[in-house]
C-alpha cells in the first residue's frame, strides 16, 4: 500500500511468494470504506501510512512495516544505526550509495508515505514490494527475528490506533486539579499563586531575591551562607538544614506540574475530551516506546484523574507485576525462581524470594529480595547490595549468569542481543577504557532483559487487540507504557475485557518462551478514572 498526500492510494496485491499479482489498483476516498480489511496482512512503509485507512474508519488484521523491520535486521547485520527507511533499503538491494533518512514527519503533516528523497506514485510501490520481498527472505531464516518483525509491525498498528481513538481526558477536571495545587490559572507568563507564595518564602528564608527557576542562583544563594551543594536535585536539597529547603522543595514539584502538564500542556495537547499523543514504536534502544511531544509515557498522578471513562464506559489499568524478573527468569530456564515467582493473580514474586533466601521471619527480607534482584539486572555490587546479590548467585544461578554473561559481553566490546534478536548498540571508541567497559556492561546487563521484555509487551499488545477482535469486544486499548496498558469500553464488558488482558499475557508468554513454568501476572482493575489505579 502507498498513501500519497498528494493524490489516491496505490494497492499492489501480492500472491504467496510475495510476487506482484495483476496491476495496480488506485483506490480514491469514496472507495476507501470497501478496501478488504481482513485481508491476510497489509504491507506499507511505515506506521503513519496506516493514517489514511484510519481516517476513513478502515482498521486492518495485521501489517508488515518495512521501516520498522528495516530498522531492526539492518541492526541485526552489524549496522545498528544505519539508515533504514525505505529508499536508503530500495539502494541497498540495487547496490547503490543509501540515502540518509529523511527528519521525523511532523504530527500535523498529512500521513505522507514518502518525501523528496524517495521516488513517488508507481515507482514508489515497485520499491516496497521489492523491500518487502527481501525482508521476508531474510526472517524466513531467523524464527525468532521474524516474530519480533511481527510484533514491531503489530505495535506500529496499535500506535495509530491508540492515537486515532486518543486517550479520554477530561478537561474541566485537569483545570480543577491545577487550580487545586497552583491557585487560579495566571495570566500571561505570570507565576500561578502558589509558586508566586513559595517563591516569597524562599527570598525569605534566604534573605534576598532567589530565582527558583535557576539552578546557578539557588547553589548561588546556599553557597552565601555556607552550604556547598553539587547539585538542585531534590534527594540533594532534601539532606540540608535550611528553612528555605521547604518551600524549594515544594517550588520544584508544583513548578514541574506546571510546565510539563499545565494549562499550556493542556490547552495544546487535549481536544474534544481525548489526549492524542504521537507514539515512537521502538523509539528507544531497547525497543521500549518513545512519544513525540506531550509526555504521554509520564503522565503523572497529579492529574491522573482527569484520565476518566465516558459515560457509561469504564477503563481496565493493567500492568504486569515484576515483568523484568519474571523474563528473566523465562529466558534462564531457572525453574526455582519461576517457582518463586507464583502463577496466582496476586503472586508476588519478591515475596516469594524472600522466603526462599532469608526465610519467613527475616526483617524487611522483601526489600532485600527486591534489592537483590535488581542489583542483578542493573549491576549495583556496593553495601548490601553485593551482598544479597551473592545469596541470588548461589540460589538461582542460571539467571544470574544470563544477565552477567550479557555484562562481559559488554564489557568486552562485544554486542548483545535480545531473546527474540533485538541488537544493542556497538561499542563506541574509546569504551575499551576500563571505567567505560564496566559502564557497557551494565548497559548491556540490563539490555538483554529490558529489550525481551519489550518484546514480551509488543507480543501482548498484538495478542490483546486480536483477542479483543476475535471476541467481538468494542473495548479499545487507549493508553500502553512499558508493562501496562489501559483499555476503555463499555462498562458491562469491562470484566471480560480484563480477562482477556491476562489471556494475552498467557499467550505472550507462551508465544515467546514455549512451555515455561513462568507466568506473569497482569491483573486488571476495572475504574472509572486512571487515579483509582
Amino acid at each position: 500500500m502507498h498513501a500519497d498526500p498528494d493524490g489516491p492510494l496505490l494497492i499492489q496485491r501480492l500472491d504467496g511468494t510475495d510476487a506482484p499479482l495483476g496491476p495496480v489498483a488506485t483506490v480514491g476516498p469514496a472507495e476507501l470504506s470497501a478496501l478488504d480489511r481482513d485481508a491476510p496482512r497489509w504491507v506499507w512503509r511505515n506506521p503513519r501510512t496506516y493514517r489514511a485507512l484510519l481516517a476513513a474508519g478502515v482498521r486492518v488484521a495485521r501489517a508488515h512495516d518495512v521501516e520498522l523491520v528495516e530498522r531492526l535486521l539492518v541492526a541485526a547485520a552489524g549496522r545498528f544505526g544505519a539508515p533504514h527507511g525505505l529508499a536508503a533499503a530500495r539502494a541497498r538491494l540495487a547496490g547503490l550509495p543509501e540515502l540518509p533518512d529523511p527528519p521525523p514527519e511532523a504530527d500535523d503533516e498529512p500521513p505522507g508515505l514518502f518525501r523528496s528523497a524517495a521516488p513517488a506514485g508507481p515507482e514508489t510501490l515497485a520499491a516496497l514490494v521489492a523491500v518487502h520481498a527481501a525482508q521476508h527472505r531474510s526472517l524466513a531464516a531467523d524464527p525468532r527475528l521474524s516474530l519480533l518483525a511481527t510484533a514491531e509491525s503489530a505495535g506500529g498498528i496499535v500506535a495509530e490506533e491508540m492515537r486515532a481513538d486518543g486517550l479520554p481526558w477530561d478537561a474541566a477536571v485537569h483545570d480543577a486539579l491545577l487550580t487545586d495545587a497552583l491557585g487560579p490559572r495566571p495570566g500571561g507568563y505570570a507565576r500561578p499563586a502558589r509558586l508566586a507564595a513559595l517563591a516569597d518564602e524562599i527570598d525569605a528564608a534566604f534573605g534576598r531575591a532567589v530565582n527558583p527557576d535557576s539552578p546557578a542562583e539557588v547553589l548561588r544563594a546556599f553557597a552565601r551562607v555556607g552550604i556547598e551543594l553539587p547539585s538542585t536535585r531534590s534527594w540533594v536539597i532534601e539532606r540540608v538544614d535550611h528553612p528555605a529547603v521547604a518551600p524549594l522543595l515544594a517550588y520544584k514539584e508544583l513548578a514541574r506540574l506546571h510546565t510539563a502538564h499545565g494549562w499550556a500542556w493542556l490547552s495544546t495537547w487535549v481536544r474534544d475530551g481525548r489526549f492524542r499523543p504521537e507514539y515512537v514504536v521502538g523509539g528507544v534502544v531497547s525497543g521500549r516506546w518513545a512519544t513525540r511531544g506531550g509526555g504521554a509515557l509520564q503522565i503523572p498522578k497529579a492529574v491522573r484523574a482527569a484520565v476518566r471513562a465516558d459515560p457509561g464506559n469504564r477503563l481496565v489499568v493493567a500492568d504486569a507485576a515484576q515483568l523484568e524478573p519474571r523474563i528473566l527468569a523465562a529466558m534462564a530456564g531457572d525453574d526455582a525462581l519461576a517457582r518463586a515467582g507464583g502463577r496466582e493473580r496476586d503472586s508476588d514474586l519478591y515475596a516469594g524470594l524472600a522466603h526462599e533466601l532469608f526465610g519467613a521471619a527475616a526483617t524487611d527480607g522483601r526489600a532485600k529480595a527486591k534489592l537483590a534482584v535488581l542489583s542483578a539486572i542493573y549491576g549495583q555490587t556496593s553495601g548490601d547490595a553485593g551482598r544479597h546479590l551473592a545469596l541470588l548467585r548461589r540460589r538461582f544461578p542460571a539467571a544470574v549468569e544470563v544477565v552477567e554473561a550479557a555484562a562481559r559481553a559488554g564489557e568486552d566490546g562485544r554486542i548483545v542481543r535480545s531473546w527474540l534478536g533485538r541488537t544493542s548498540p556497538p561499542a563506541q571508541p574509546g569504551d575499551e577504557q576500563p571505567s567505560r567497559a564496566r559502564a557497557r556492561g551494565r548497559f548491556t546487563r540490563n539490555f538483554v532483559v529490558q529489550a525481551t521484555a519489550a518484546e514480551w509487551a509488543l507480543v501482548l499488545l498484538a495478542e490483546l487487540r486480536a483477542a479483543l477482535h476475535a471476541a467481538g469486544d468494542p473495548a479499545r486499548l487507549v493508553f500502553f507504557q512499558h508493562d501496562e496498558v489501559l483499555l476503555h469500553g463499555p462498562a458491562e464488558g469491562a470484566a471480560e475485557a480484563a480477562r482477556l488482558v491476562q489471556d494475552a499475557a498467557d499467550t505472550a508468554t507462551r508465544r515467546l518462551f514455549g512451555d515455561t513454568p513462568v507466568r506473569i501476572p497482569v491483573p486488571g482493575r476495572v475504574v472509572t478514572s486512571y487515579a483509582e489505579k
